[in-house]
């Protein structure tokens, strides 16, 4: 008999030692600005947190643009609606914060991915590539391969978010100290099409134009694809995009791109769903998550995969 009573209290700490929230479904939201390879990995990313984690059960959601503001606000309400209790997302424009501001209001818990709102005081947590540092690498690259007095054109992504700027301010600290002239630059709303436009208007007025940044994955393979279109060497320009996705592997096997910054989409995706799940858990999470970056060229590409 004692020994029964024994077990029994026994059991009884074992439960107590448990979570009460350890078994207790949390539902999410997850949008993503657009259908591009980069997005879909973070989704991908996502699904595969949500398999190992049977208590997580998450719903999805995908702007038509980088543009797609309207969109973006629509399934945030509709998320609200369905009784989330948390949302990921990697915000389209700042101006989503007051459809967000309304979640909170509601209860719904933020985490932004990838790109930060800044001055948005709502957020639970940011998981993100430090932008800024990321483009400096690209900066710090481009600073080894060209030589003062030497042109560069910048394929802006959408000017006025504040992670594709940072790209670009970032890119200019890293060539900091090399005087480069800066000839032209143009939006491109992280399209490939916007891509090749703006790098065949600065090939044309730029005859001479010595190197081309590009802020996103996919404006970089449109100003491959304008490079070649032209007829330049390979030898001739130097390439450098980011993101390493949506055709800049094939623009770098083909040495019309010297290199790329790679961001890591699963580790942001997977670290954001986490901290997400974690402070609907009650549990503490670091305000900013910091995901990574790093270079990729020809010679290391492969382990970027």
């Amino acid at each position: 008999m004692k020994q029964q009573s024994l077990l029994g209290a026994l059991a009884l700490l074992a439960v107590a030692a448990v979570p009460s929230w350890a078994q207790e479904p949390v539902k999410l939201g997850f949008i993503t600005k657009f259908p591009v390879p980069f997005f879909a990995t973070m989704e991908n990313a996502a699904k595969d947190y949500a398999k190992r984690n049977p208590g997580v059960e998450i719903i999805y959601g995908q702007g038509k643009s980088a543009t797609d503001i309207e969109g973006q606000i629509a399934q945030i309400e509709s998320m609200v609606t369905r009784g989330v209790q948390g949302i990921a997302l990697t915000p389209v424009d700042p101006t989503v914060s007051t459809a967000l501001d309304k979640a909170v209001a509601a209860g719904v818990k933020i985490v932004l991915m990838d790109n930060n709102i800044p001055d948005w005081k709502g957020r639970t947590a940011l998981a993100t590539t430090n932008n800024f540092a990321a483009g400096k690498i690209a900066g710090e690259y481009l600073k080894t391969v060209l030589k003062a007095g030497d042109t560069l054109g910048i394929l802006e992504g959408v000017p006025g978010v504040p992670a594709l700027d940072d790209r670009v301010n970032g890119m200019l600290e890293g060539l900091n100290g090399l005087d480069v002239k800066i000839v032209g630059k143009g939006a491109t709303n992280c399209t490939e099409e916007l891509g090749i436009s703006v790098a065949e208007d600065l090939l044309t007025k730029n005859p001479d134009l010595k190197a081309i940044y590009a802020a996103c994955g996919p404006p970089a393979a449109g100003a491959a694809r304008a490079i070649k279109n032209a007829g330049t060497a390979n030898d001739k320009i130097v390439l450098v995009g980011f993101d390493f996705c949506c055709g800049e592997e094939e623009a770098l096997k083909s040495g019309v791109e010297d290199a790329s910054v790679a961001q890591f989409p699963t580790k942001m995706a997977e670290l954001g769903v986490d901290a997400l799940v974690k402070s609907i858990r009650g549990e503490k999470v670091e305000s900013l998550i910091d995901s990574g970056a790093a270079l990729v060229t020809p010679e290391n590409m492969a382990k970027f995969k």
